[in-house]
């Protein structure tokens, strides 16, 4: 058999629905226009029972929080600090697509991997180690893998993560000290 007559094979690759390119232009020009714009992000907790509880964000989703069995929950839903990863990956996520959006690069792969490392050991202030400082508490480490692929070189990815890491909203929050205030409503 000749394989002169055999057609050369193709590879078909599909990407990642993409982001409106122009919406994002406008909304970064907006905001080199004014950097003190402020958004503001609404969530109404309310406890079930146990640890359980509803969280309504806006008017059209729920996002519900329990902690797990060994931690006196239902293990029903993601525990709070679950949720925060969740928004600190999904805040990652949002960069990388965005940041690869105006540098023109498509994406056929964008995958997340986080873990936390959390300290409780004042047991949410019930009479565990009550002279624990707040730094002693919560999360003590972070590792973000970012699996990422698309028409680009593997370095200009990395500058794509590289920079929507430094810009996250979420990721920076969780790293600088910010206001903090809480009272009975």
């Amino acid at each position: 058999m000749s394989t002169d007559t055999l057609e050369p094979v193709t590879t078909v690759k599909s990407y990642l629905r993409p982001i409106d390119g122009k919406g994002l232009a406008e909304f970064a020009a907006a905001g080199k226009a004014n950097p003190n714009r402020l958004g503001t992000n609404k969530v109404h907790t309310v406890m079930e029972g146990q640890y359980r509880s509803l969280n309504y964000v806006g008017e059209k989703h729920c996002v519900v929080v329990d902690e797990p069995l060994h931690l006196f929950g239902q293990d029903t839903a993601p525990a709070p600090g679950e949720i925060v990863l969740s928004g600190l990956g999904g805040c990652i996520a949002v960069g990388v697509t965005a940041v690869a959006t105006w540098k023109g690069v498509k994406l056929s792969k964008l995958e997340v991997f986080l873990e936390g490392d959390i300290r409780n050991i004042a047991a949410w202030g019930a009479g565990g180690a009550l002279d624990t400082t707040p730094p002693a508490m919560g999360f003590q480490a972070i590792r973000v893998k970012v699996l990422v692929e698309g028409d680009a070189p593997r370095e200009v990815l990395d500058e794509i993560v590289k920079q929507a890491n430094y810009y996250s909203p979420v990721a920076n929050t969780m790293r600088n000290p910010i206001p903090f205030e809480i009272s009975l409503a």
